[in-house]
């Protein structure tokens, strides 16, 4: 199971915790229509005829339109302050004090004490200091109170538990934030694994969501963020599949997307 409570790992200490009633096999969901392949980007308009590579590139930034129902990517990520843990306390964090210092990776699981959970939750922190380098935080949110995620935290990894994180667990007992970001499972009244990075203007540039028996990867999550920084640096440039640190980037006109590397 997936998303299952592991209700020997619970700790004396935390709440108790409901009961969800998370199926096996995939449920059928109705995606936000944030979400519909049917509401297209808006593209900033193209420079001028003959106008400079660097206004040319600029171009390829995707702006979402300002009618109907609007994509995530490309607008201000919907703000919040809740409560959360960090470091064995209870701690607030408020989205829009990150704008103009730092990016935000912030993901979304369903549950306290599950199986694929844990091994994202952690997985992250053992490679916090690598986004800390490059000037991100990371936040992670679920349904579940400040109370149990202490309890998960106080518990050893060895016996189902987290240990010491080092960034916070957010709670979303009213799950606003969840459904503000379009991961919410109404029926189930949990998250589905989205995933967003966040530049330091607050615009979300990437998305990913996963349904809840797959779990999400550090390493392109790293990757994409490493993209999104470099073409932030270097507007006139696109990263292609796959791009690395050190590796070549490309032009985007027809000349220089030919260029060999």
């Amino acid at each position: 199971m997936a998303c299952a409570f592991s209700a020997s790992t619970v700790s004396s200490a935390a709440a108790p915790l409901p009961s969800p009633k998370v199926s096996v096999s995939a449920p059928s969901l109705s995606f936000p229509r944030s979400f519909s392949a049917g509401k297209s980007l808006r593209l900033a308009a193209a420079a001028a005829a003959g106008g400079s590579r660097s206004a040319r590139a600029r171009s390829f930034v995707a702006r979402a339109g300002s009618e109907g129902d609007l994509p995530l990517v490309g607008n201000k990520a919907p703000d919040f302050e809740a409560e959360a843990v960090f470091d064995q306390e209870f701690i607030k964090v408020k989205l829009s004090e990150y704008i103009g210092k730092k990016y935000v990776i912030l993901f979304f699981y369903p549950l306290d004490f599950t199986f694929v959970c844990p091994t994202e939750i952690t997985a992250f922190s053992d490679r916090y200091e690598e986004f800390e380098k490059i000037n991100t935080e990371v936040l992670g949110v679920s349904i579940d109170s400040v109370f149990s995620h202490l309890a998960w935290v106080q518990t050893d990894r060895k016996s189902g538990g987290l240990g010491d994180l080092k960034y916070p667990l957010i709670s979303d007992v009213t799950k606003s934030i969840s459904k503000s970001f379009g991961v919410l499972i109404p029926d189930q009244g949990i998250a589905l694994r989205g995933l967003f990075i966040i530049d330091k203007e607050g615009v979300i540039q990437h998305s990913t969501i996963n349904n809840l028996a797959i779990g999400r990867s550090v390493d392109e999550t790293l990757r994409t963020l490493q993209a999104l920084q470099y073409v932030q640096e270097n507007p006139d440039e696109v990263c292609p599949a796959g791009w690395k640190p050190g590796e070549k980037s490309m032009k985007p006109d027809p000349k220089g997307s030919k260029e060999k590397p």
